[in-house]
């Protein structure tokens, strides 16, 4: 507070000597009255900042939907732990996300001021280490070799070019800029698989494959995020949310269009990571590692529950996880 004070003050001097050296003869040059006009609205716009009650609390929703969301996963790794097997669970949606909490924690550092941010990446990336950290211990050899070489390339070497480009070849505003669309970029990327999620439905008549909690919170977090991104003014938040809200709103009405039917599905879908990247696209890193895990309890208690006549069936299931891997 101390120090926004400060700034404040600083810039309403710069503002009086302006209009000290613009008077000519007496009279108000008119571009003192543009400039102080354009002063004001500055200031008023910079009164929405945390301590406005607006984004503050839309900042606030989205933290929690995003905690909520982070936690989500728990069932799936303690069922990991319990069996000492993953199972065929994939292992990039938790790569990804703790690449995405990386990037998003350091455009609100570089930007400042943005600590609703920093806390809940914050949280992401400490949660996303342990759900790493314990597929790598109970994941086969193939699994593990394979989440290691991601967690490199992504999360070390390419953060760490991200990192290095910004610093060396970007200073001030311009570096904000530039990391801020790659953070939208890097939203946008991801946008195939909630596409590849939606084109499953209609193929398949069926909503088996997207449970309609998730796309309500992803709907529900776009909106908080948007909000948030809005009274900020921060575009770099609100555009993948913009994309985000429309694909959670479309979910939404294919479920409700395909609810009642019950086809069954026997031919290999849509993997794992393609559910939870989906998510991705609500809010900065919260929602990306969700997708699977209500579908795949379903899955396991049809085939649990299903007995000779369905047997066909139960195994083309379990094969669709299988084929995550």
């Amino acid at each position: 507070n101390t120090h926004r004070a400060t700034e404040r003050e600083r810039k309403w001097n710069r503002v009086l000597v302006f209009l000290l050296l613009s008077k000519e003869g007496g009279r108000e040059s008119p571009c003192s009255s543009c400039f102080l006009s354009r002063a004001l609205l500055d200031e008023k716009m910079a009164g929405l900042s945390l301590q406005h009650p607006l984004p503050f609390a839309f900042g606030m929703l989205g933290n929690l939907i995003s905690f909520m969301v982070f936690l989500a996963p728990i069932p799936t790794f303690y069922r990991v732990y319990r069996k000492k097997s993953t199972e065929g669970f994939h292992s990039v949606p938790y790569v990804v996300a703790l690449f995405s909490c990386m990037l998003w924690i350091y455009y609100a550092f570089v930007k400042t001021n943005s600590m609703l941010l920093i806390t809940i990446n914050s949280f992401g990336l400490l949660i996303e280490t342990i759900y790493i950290t314990i597929y790598l211990i109970y994941a086969p050899r193939k699994a593990r070799i394979f989440c290691i070489q991601m967690f490199v390339l992504l999360d070390l070497v390419a953060f760490a070019a991200i990192v290095l480009t910004t610093q060396l070849l970007f200073k001030g505003s311009s570096r904000v800029t530039v990391l801020g669309w790659i953070c939208v970029g890097f939203s946008i990327s991801v946008f195939a698989a909630p596409l590849s999620v939606i084109r499953l439905v209609i193929r398949t008549k069926s909503v088996e494959f997207m449970p309609f909690y998730l796309s309500f919170f992803l709907t529900l977090s776009a909106i908080a995020w948007f909000g948030y991104g809005l009274f900020t003014k921060d575009i770099y938040v609100q555009l993948p949310n913009v994309l985000g809200f429309v694909f959670g709103i479309a979910q939404m009405l294919l479920y409700i269009i395909y609810k009642k039917k019950k086809n069954v599905v026997v031919e290999p879908t849509v993997p794992e990571h393609v559910l939870k990247i989906a998510e991705l696209l609500a809010t900065p890193a919260s929602e990306l590692q969700v997708g699977i895990e209500e579908t795949g309890r379903k899955k396991k208690a049809t085939a649990d529950g299903e007995g000779g006549g369905n047997g066909k069936a139960a195994a083309a299931e379990e094969g669709i996880e299988i084929d995550a891997v």
